[in-house]
């Protein structure tokens, strides 16, 4: 299981921790800070989900489109609406982001030690376990890191 592209993608995310205010309409109605922290929160709350699974429970349920997407590193911009308990709050806090970003470093550590069938319910491509997870956060966390891109150019 190989972390150091997830690593890599939270240097990136703390990077862009003093841009966090900026904005740029003609990109995203969100705030550098909205993509940050919701990048955080996925990562976050996957993980924890994957804790908490029961991995007899599992089963292969995955979609095509997951695999293709996955397969591919990319998310299709505004195609898909982020469940509420992944949402960032209307006031996004720098502490906030740096507190969730300490937490995501500690987490990813942990994907490792997951059942190789500790999975999460993901709403349009099904179940993703162990052997997924860190393509999907990758790719997921690599969308949002696009976004932030084009905001501040």
């Amino acid at each position: 299981m190989n972390i150091i592209s997830l690593e890599n993608k939270l240097n990136s995310i703390e990077n862009y921790i003093s841009d966090f205010e900026q904005r740029n309409l003609k990109i995203s109605k969100a705030t550098v800070g909205w993509h940050l922290d919701h990048s955080l929160k996925v990562i976050n709350t996957v993980i924890f989900s994957m804790e908490k699974s029961d991995p007899n429970l599992y089963k292969d349920n995955f979609k095509f489109l997951g695999k293709l997407l996955l397969g591919l590193n990319f998310f299709p911009k505004g195609k898909a609406k982020a469940p509420k308990y992944v949402l960032p709050p209307d006031t996004i806090l720098k502490e906030e982001i740096v507190s969730q970003l300490k937490l995501a470093k500690e987490n990813i550590n942990k994907i490792e030690k997951l059942d190789t069938n500790a999975f999460f319910k993901h709403p349009l491509f099904g179940n993703v376990n162990k052997k997924r997870v860190v393509p999907f956060l990758n790719a997921h966390t690599n969308h949002h890191l696009k976004i932030i891109k084009n905001i501040l150019k």
